[in-house]
């Protein structure tokens, strides 16, 4: 199964509306791993306040907003 990384950090309205996109479009299809970039300075460094980042196999899918159809597209690939 496909293994989806969210860089999120707690009250971020961005990082939430994605979530919220994300985990029905993920159902059955890939995990999701949510991950504080306030609790490690790497993540907050590589991403600051550019936040959220979805990415898969340490490759960025899209930031700020969900990319449906990049999502979509990883898992018509059997990525």
């Amino acid at each position: 199964m496909l293994e989806l990384v969210v860089y999120s950090r707690r009250g971020c309205h961005l990082c939430d509306d994605l979530l919220l996109e994300l985990e029905p479009l993920c159902r059955g299809r890939a995990n999701i791993s949510v991950r504080d970039v306030d609790t490690n300075p790497d993540w907050a460094e590589l991403y600051g306040e550019a936040v959220p980042v979805l990415c898969v196999d340490n490759q960025e899918i899209c930031r700020y907003h969900l990319d449906r159809e990049a999502v979509l597209k990883l898992f018509a690939a059997g990525a």
